[in-house]
């Protein structure tokens, strides 16, 4: 994905962050108007169309769906003016619909790309997740008890483990996670959906959060390397299928072994990465779409691995 100018990713950075604004404001129009779908859909035409009106060549590897059951932005479908570069792209037109249903923090309209090939195809599914920053990366293991995450994360941050604030989905599947989590007086930050934004938060000094704990969807989980990738940080994740539907459609996409432990640089390969969000409400990642009488705000962030950069966009839409 090199060409004359330098990486792929520098020439496209920008027509990027333009699919992602446009999706943020469409769905931004439906906050707290207790309809998720409609907020999704807005999110999902923006970005289809704004993604077409770029030259290149992406085909979507995770995005709403299987063609049968999603009419736009399904794996699989090839976006762009059909030009090079060609790109795996990872899409989440609407991270957190149910935040923006009912005016709740944290959402994101979110895409990944990278070479072809360098983007895991993840079945849609659960994985079980642990996400810290650069300074832990090397001490968390998803085998290890609660407790000793959160101590070795503790010392790595050179904190006292009553600081450590682990952030977890608001799910009756992580009771157990929150009682050990609070029994060695760590704190505790619950999120009513989307990861994709904590599991950064680990590794963004804006952000208080310092690990990512539980269970969450494997879409996430791509989209969430690829980031990771970006920041140095680490997220390690293995599949945990909620049912026999689950396991069915795992064992369908060719996978069969759940116990394998995955990495950042496993679902997110090579060193031509890109991370790009807008905020829609605000969260740690990024502030939430602003409406004015005569413009509206945005803010994004903008990754790649090569160079390694993180930039952070304030943007005024003028009407």
């Amino acid at each position: 994905m090199k060409s004359n100018g330098g990486s792929s990713f520098d020439n496209l950075a920008l027509e990027f962050v333009r699919v992602t604004e446009v999706a943020a404001i469409a769905a931004a129009k439906w906050i707290g108007k207790g309809d998720g779908k409609a907020a999704d859909k807005a999110a999902v035409d923006a970005m289809r169309t704004q993604f077409n009106t770029i030259d290149f060549k992406g085909e979507i590897v995770i995005g709403e769906g299987a063609k049968d059951e999603s009419h736009e932005l399904y794996i699989g479908e090839i976006l762009g003016t059909g030009e090079d570069p060609v790109v795996d792209i990872a899409v989440d037109p609407l991270e957190c619909t149910d935040s923006v249903a009912n005016g709740l923090p944290n959402a994101l309209t979110v895409i990944a790309t990278g070479p072809k090939g360098s983007l895991y195809h993840a079945a849609d599914s659960y994985m079980e997740k642990i996400a810290v920053g650069p300074d832990a990366k090397s001490v968390i293991d998803l085998d290890a008890p609660v407790a000793d995450n959160i101590k070795k994360v503790a010392k790595a941050l050179n904190k006292e483990v009553s600081e450590i604030i682990v952030a977890t989905l608001d799910r009756e599947r992580h009771s157990g996670l929150i009682a050990e989590a609070r029994a060695i007086g760590a704190r505790v930050r619950l999120f009513s959906d989307g990861d994709v934004a904590m599991a950064l938060g680990t590794a963004l000094s804006r952000s208080s959060v310092d690990i990512l704990m539980g269970i969450g969807g494997s879409s996430e989980a791509v989209l969430a390397a690829a980031a990771m990738r970006c920041l140095g940080g680490e997220l390690l994740c293995r599949w945990k299928p909620k049912d026999e539907k689950h396991i069915k459609r795992l064992n369908d996409a060719g996978v069969t072994d759940f116990s394998t432990i995955f990495k950042s640089s496993d679902l997110a390969k090579g060193d031509d990465i890109s991370f790009t969000a807008t905020g829609v409400v605000s969260g740690p990642l990024a502030d939430g779409v602003l409406f004015t009488a005569d413009e509206i705000v945005t803010h994004s962030v903008v990754m790649s691995t090569d160079p390694r950069t993180v930039r952070f966009i304030k943007t005024k839409h003028f009407m």
